[in-house]
């Protein structure tokens, strides 16, 4: 027997919603109560105790997105699970879609290395700064980088104090005698060995990363892998990723001929020579570089934040790994999992046509106003009129706001907001920040209460309090 969801709503959104519903193929019966608030959004957890008697015969409740209510109350409350749905009806299908996949970001089974690329230039309390701040972004081995002809002296004591607080540690250096000081610490790799230097695997417990004596020379790579292999000495293999149009696709075939002769070896990949060596936003190239790992199963990547436009990369890389190992999982497209790389464009721009505002604008009936945007434009409503503009400041003589400085800098501030929105694609809702996905965080939003009073209403209120006194 399929389950029946109970969906609340307002009395703006209720047609729209039916019609959703109506429209979709679902696995579930479903009935709408109008709770008695015009705009779904304003319905609160104590609106709803006071004007919802029971769930009925309905084993689930769903809430609109934007809904301020605290789910495990109500849940307790009607006895049966109480959820919230997406912030747009229009976005209820694919949200039950979604649902239905049940993905599990939560899993990846690649290990994130994260250079501390002037760690010889830092006090052993600033590496363990930057050890904490890339851990909590996604790192799982922190990477010692040594600069040459750079004296490191604190080596074996960074090695030593990151150990004892609980990191994994790679040295990478192009210096024998660094790599060998650095195992001899404790490091769990060293970034890198050729043939020439082997000899430092047989002095220390560490995991070596095998890169070719000379560059793009697989041969020596493979004599090196067999030396580690005849001895039964564990290692990683790295045949070096080259920049865009200095050797970028030779060097992909190198890793792909790798995984064809040796199904078994485990390898690393560096990162850094797209991301950072290539002047386009990161999120697109880190997810495309960890998909060819996924499909290579390269289980370990080097990444670097050096140039500003990579100041994300170890939030993109972990969210990458995590899409490309659900999408693996399920046999599925990396699509639908999570929005957080498309910082830029929205996949679903505008939920509701310039008709559907047209509908809504005409059912207002008081001053307040509401701003919108589809595909032609800003909306800007209230009960006194209703326009649309592609250049936002065209609107300020429409809307008498003159007088009134705090509403009119709340009114320029989103009308700008949804300008930016318009002309990049991005999903806009009042009152709301842009959508940026992994490229900025997001502010803290407790969906259990109410929005504190902004500066705005804040400042009006204290103009009246003024005249009053």
């Amino acid at each position: 027997m399929a389950e029946t969801i109970l969906f609340l709503t307002g009395h703006l959104a209720q047609p729209r919603l039916e019609a959703v519903l109506d429209g979709m193929d679902a696995e579930f019966d479903w009935k709408v109560f109008d709770i008695g608030v015009k705009v779904a959004a304003l319905m609160t957890e104590e609106i709803i105790l006071r004007r919802l008697e029971s769930a009925g015969d309905a084993e689930k409740i769903m809430l609109p997105g934007r809904c301020r209510a605290d789910l495990d109350r109500l849940s307790e409350h009607y006895g049966v699970p109480v959820v919230r749905g997406p912030d747009e009806v229009k976005d209820i299908p694919i949200f039950f879609g979604r649902a239905r996949k049940a993905s599990d970001m939560t899993q990846y089974d690649i290990q994130i290395f994260a250079e501390i690329i002037d760690a010889t230039t830092l006090s052993i309390e600033q590496i363990l700064e930057r050890a904490e701040e890339y851990s909590y972004k996604g790192a799982n081995v922190i990477d010692l980088g040594c600069l040459p002809d750079t004296p490191f002296p604190h080596l074996e004591e960074a090695v030593v104090a990151l150990k004892r607080h609980g990191y994994k540690v790679s040295i990478d250096s192009a210096d024998p005698d660094e790599l060998l000081r650095g195992g001899k610490a404790g490091a769990d790799y060293l970034l890198s060995l050729n043939e020439s230097t082997l000899h430092i695997a047989d002095e220390v417990p560490s995991v070596s990363v095998l890169i070719p004596r000379d560059h793009g020379d697989m041969a020596s790579l493979d004599r090196a892998m067999d030396a580690l292999d005849a001895k039964g000495l564990p290692y990683l293999a790295d045949p070096v990723l080259d920049p865009i149009n200095f050797g970028f696709m030779k060097s992909l075939e190198r890793y792909a001929q790798l995984r064809r002769e040796r199904p078994e070896v485990d390898i690393l990949l560096g990162t850094g020579n797209l991301t950072e060596l290539t002047d386009a936003d990161t999120t697109g190239i880190t997810a495309v570089l960890i998909g060819i790992a996924s499909e290579l199963k390269i289980k370990n990547v080097l990444v670097v934040q050096v140039s500003p436009h990579t100041r994300r990369t170890y939030e993109e890389h972990d969210i990458a790994r995590r899409m490309m190992f659900a999408s693996r999982a399920d046999g599925e497209l990396p699509k639908g999992y999570t929005d957080q790389l498309l910082g830029l464009h929205a996949k679903r721009p505008f939920p509701q046509t310039p008709e559907e505002i047209e509908e809504n604008a005409a059912a207002v009936r008081d001053r307040n106003y509401r701003v919108e945007v589809a595909e032609d434009g800003v909306h800007i409503y209230n009960r006194d009129g209703h326009h649309v503009a592609q250049d936002v400041f065209g609107l300020f003589p429409k809307l008498g706001i003159e007088e009134d400085g705090p509403h009119a800098f709340y009114l320029g501030a989103e009308l700008v907001k949804a300008e930016i929105a318009w002309r990049l694609a991005k999903r806009y809702a009042q009152d709301e920040p842009l959508d940026w996905g992994v490229a900025a965080d997001c502010p803290v939003d407790d969906r259990t209460r109410l929005k504190d009073a902004g500066h705005t209403l804040l400042a009006k209120k204290k103009k009246k309090a003024g005249k009053a006194s």
